[in-house]
C-alpha cells in the first residue's frame, strides 16, 4: 500500500519510513503541508500519517482539502499534541485514527493494519480465492497445503486487488499502489497486463482462476474472495 508520512520531525519521518518499507509500503515523504498537499492532489494514497503541528498548515486543514481530493484516503493522526478537542475534531472531519507522540512504530503499524481491515471489511489474515488461500500474513499463496511460486511484487499487485475486491481497478491505479508514482518516466500501461499475465500462468498451473477479470479497455478486478 501506498502511504504518505507528513511530518516536519525531519529524522522522525524517515524512521517510519524505514519501519514501513520493512513492512512492503511504498513511502513518500514531506515535510510541510504544502508539500503534502501538492503530493496528494496529484498521487493516489492507502494512508496519510499526519502530524497536526505542522510549521505552514493547520493539519486538520489538510484532512478536509484532501478528503475533496481522494474520498477514500485514511488519514492516521500522528502528534504531540494531546487535547481532546484536536482527537475529537479530527476525527469528526475525517481521521480513522489518532496516535500520540512517542510511539512504538510496531504499533503505528498495527494501527494502520486495523485501519485497513476495518476499510476492506477483512475479517482474516486469510483470504479465500477459488481453490487457493492468500496468507496476507505470511505473504504466501497456497494451494491444496502447496504454496505457490509468485514473485513479491506479485504478491502485492494480487493482494490489492482482494482488498479492493468487487471494484475495477484501472492499470494507473494498480501501478501507483504498487509501483509508486505515475508520473515516473519508466511508467508502462502494459507493465500491469505482463505481471496480470505473469500471475494467471502461474496459478492456473495449479487451478483456474475466473475470479481475476479483466475489465476491457479499463484493468482488472477480483470478483469473489469466498
Amino acid at each position: 500500500m501506498n502511504v504518505l508520512i507528513v511530518e516536519d520531525e525531519k529524522s522522525l519521518a524517515r524512521e517510519i519510513a524505514l519501519y514501513l518499507k520493512k513492512e512492503n509500503f511504498l513511502c513518500d515523504l514531506a515535510h510541510t503541508g504544502t508539500d503534502a498537499s501538492e503530493k496528494i492532489a496529484v498521487n493516489l494514497y492507502d494512508f496519510v500519517l499526519l502530524d497536526l503541528g505542522l510549521p505552514d498548515y493547520n493539519g486538520l486543514d489538510l484532512i478536509t482539502e484532501a478528503k475533496k481530493n481522494n474520498v477514500d484516503v485514511s488519514f492516521i493522526i500522528i502528534t504531540a499534541r494531546g487535547a481532546i478537542e484536536d482527537r475529537v475534531k479530527g476525527l469528526d472531519i475525517g481521521a480513522d485514527d489518532y496516535l500520540p507522540k512517542p510511539f512504538a512504530l510496531a504499533e503505528l503499524h498495527a494501527r494502520i493494519m486495523a485501519v485497513a481491515r476495518r476499510k476492506f471489511q477483512i475479517s482474516s489474515p486469510d483470504i479465500t480465492l477459488g481453490e487457493f488461500i492468500m496468507a496476507t500474513q505470511a505473504r504466501k499463496i497456497m494451494h491444496q497445503g502447496m504454496e505457490v511460486e509468485i514473485t513479491k511484487k506479485e504478491f502485492d499487485l494480487l493482494h490489492y486487488l482482494v482488498i479492493n475486491q468487487n471494484k475495477v481497478l484501472a492499470r494507473h491505479q494498480l501501478y501507483e499502489h504498487i509501483w509508486g508514482n505515475t508520473l515516473d518516466d519508466q511508467y508502462d500501461s502494459n507493465f500491469i497486463d505482463v505481471h496480470i499475465k505473469n500471475i494467471r500462468k502461474k496459478l492456473n498451473a495449479c487451478a483456474p482462476t475466473p475470479w481475476l477479470e479483466t475489465v476491457r479497455g479499463v484493468g482488472y478486478r477480483i470478483t469473489t474472495g469466498n
